[in-house]
């Protein structure tokens, strides 16, 4: 078992109609799909993992083992308690972002080229998500990433998080990282080649989102949710730690600008369009800036509240 695995390459032939339609399936289904072929080298991948490796081996791996949580389960072990440590979680991560480019890890030979030829190439295949979105929406194109910009050309955070899950001697007392939905758009994750610890949350049961070599996981934020009207849903996943072997998670985060306005798309609201039956805005409008401050507070809560708390427009 495991996720829906989609071949990108055929959104561009004769198949074209049938992958837009698989897509659009899973979107509504899942909110959750592995692309393959999906038009990023494979050197360019392996050089990614090859940097992100060694960046944590010379860079993070000594202050891990220093961190909150590593120290907390010492204590448990040393106390022989039974509880287990629900606040903070069995990770290492640091974000990169065009806004933060000069404190990117610099000590390791490649790796701030290597990880800003990722990033286009990563962008450009979110826009192309994106587009597909849109089309399978029926807005017009460029509708989804418009939002996101907010009206100015370019103002989207794409912010990409490089995280680690070293091996945990005693998982059933961490989490690696917390049941939650993603605030923002559209997430593309370049996730670890075989470690597996990645679930997501269908119809009740969690379910492996498996290795699969060079793939992209796609899933679905928030944002999407709300701009679909409810057509597109935000899933509940979290990560698993494991006894052996360490995980390597590279998410990259396709959100609006925090000034941008969200809200369903009006296309979906309207009775006049073809073959759609009128549907009431099921969400509110509100400054993305605003959902995020309530985000940050609630992030590991219920998402439904969230969208009730964030002050509409």
């Amino acid at each position: 078992m495991g996720i829906p695995v989609v071949d990108f390459s055929k959104v561009d032939g004769k198949e074209r109609a049938d992958t837009l339609a698989l897509i659009d399936h899973y979107c509504q289904e899942w909110g959750f799909f592995q692309l393959i072929n999906h038009g990023i080298s494979e050197d360019l991948l392996d050089r990614v993992k090859k940097v992100a490796t060694e960046c944590y081996k010379l860079e993070r791996e000594a202050g891990f083992k220093n961190s909150k949580p590593v120290q907390l389960l010492n204590e448990l072990l040393e106390n022989n308690s039974d509880e287990k440590i629900e606040n903070v979680d069995w990770e290492d991560v640091f974000l990169l972002s065009d806004e933060n480019d000069v404190e990117w890890p610099s000590k390791i030979p490649g790796f701030i080229e290597t990880m800003k030829e990722y990033r286009t190439e990563l962008k450009k295949l979110g826009h192309k998500v994106m587009e597909i979105m849109d089309e399978n929406l029926g807005l017009p194109k460029g509708y989804i990433k418009n939002a996101f910009d907010g009206g100015v050309d370019n103002t989207a955070f794409f912010g990409t998080k490089v995280s680690h899950y070293p091996p945990c001697p005693h998982p059933e007392k961490v989490n690696a990282l917390r049941a939650h939905t993603d605030a923002g758009g559209v997430v593309l994750l370049f996730q670890d080649d075989e470690v597996k610890g990645l679930q997501m949350l269908k119809d009740g049961v969690w379910t492996d989102v498996q290795p699969l070599k060079n793939s992209i996981v796609i899933n679905t934020g928030d944002q999407i949710e709300v701009l679909s009207n409810g057509r597109y849903k935000s899933i509940l996943h979290r990560v698993v730690p494991q006894t052996d072997g360490q995980r390597r998670s590279i998410a990259s985060f396709y959100n609006p600008s925090l000034k941008a306005t969200i809200a369903p798309a009006p296309q979906l609201l309207d009775p006049k369009v073809e073959n759609k039956a009128s549907d009431p805005a099921k969400y509110p409008k509100f400054v993305f800036g605003d959902y995020m401050s309530v985000y940050l507070e609630q992030k590991f809560q219920p998402k439904g509240p969230r969208f009730q708390a964030v002050k509409a427009v």
